[in-house]
């Protein structure tokens, strides 16, 4: 699926968000998941952000593209065209970023609207959205993502600290609450999400033994000006993929991590 048919369209606008099952298959998530199990940058770049309870999740943040498997489900068709369709034209990486979540340990994500934080770097409109790609299975036990629908249409509300993290006002929070609807988004591995950057959206704190990671690309409208900040791009035009490079990319990064580790356990220094 490359492209979003009417339908579509319509209740993302109505709703905010939209799930696409199985927009990408088990051997691309398979892919996905052992390369990322084994990336040290990802291990030793990650972010730590406490919730208002000083529980602790995880997140590594790039606005780079590069030859890796996270870019080339950032850059294939199967995201970016259907992006294009719901901004209603070009548009561009703005960063993408792997949310870690582990069992047990990792913390809550607080009420807030990506704009919420888009807003402060100068992005002139919320012409903004993101593409949301559960890697494990995304329950209610192990923090699914949660969304209030329709939410978006409220425009930005004030944020500000909340733990370690930045949160929406939560009195208009709770007000939206009292009209409309709190979906619980449980998904399974390679379902995607694509949210408007006005949707307000939280987590609950992972107390199962399951882990919840997922992927997280996302884009700004070509001709909505933005100031350039670090993990977070001005316009450059993106070069998108065609979805078989997911694959052939992820093939050939996951034996390069092989060879690595392979490397490491015949080290004469590192027996």
């Amino acid at each position: 699926m490359s492209k979003l048919n009417q339908e579509q369209v319509d209740q993302f606008n109505r709703d905010g968000y939209l799930i696409v099952r199985e927009l990408f298959d088990a051997e691309e998530i398979h892919l996905l998941l052992s390369i990322a199990k084994g990336d040290q940058q990802l291990e030793h770049q990650a972010l730590e952000r406490l919730d208002l309870y000083n529980g602790s999740s995880k997140l590594w943040i790039t606005g780079s593209l590069g030859e890796d498997i996270y870019s080339a489900f950032a850059r294939c068709d199967r995201v970016v065209n259907p992006i294009e369709q719901l901004l209603g034209g070009e548009v561009y990486h703005y960063h993408h970023k792997v949310m870690l979540k582990e069992p047990f340990v990792g913390g809550a994500w607080e009420w807030h609207q990506d704009y919420g934080y888009w807003y402060s770097n100068g992005c002139l409109f919320p012409y903004m959205a993101s593409c949301l790609i559960a890697i494990d299975r995304a329950t209610t036990e192990n923090g699914c993502l949660q969304v209030i629908r329709g939410s978006h249409q409220m425009g930005r509300i004030d944020h500000g600290k909340a733990g370690g993290q930045k949160g929406a006002d939560i009195e208009r929070v709770n007000e939206a609450l009292n009209y409309l609807e709190l979906v619980q988004c449980e998904m399974g591995p390679g379902t995607a999400l694509f949210f408007h950057c006005n949707l307000l959206h939280r987590s609950d704190a992972n107390r199962s033994p399951n882990p919840r990671w997922s992927l997280i690309s996302c884009y700004n409208a070509a001709r909505n000006p933005c100031r350039e900040k670090p993990n977070h791009s001005s316009y450059q035009r993106l070069e998108k993929l065609p979805d078989c490079k997911v694959k052939e990319i992820g093939h050939r990064q996951l034996k390069v991590i092989a060879l690595g580790h392979l490397a490491e356990r015949h080290d004469p220094i590192n027996p």
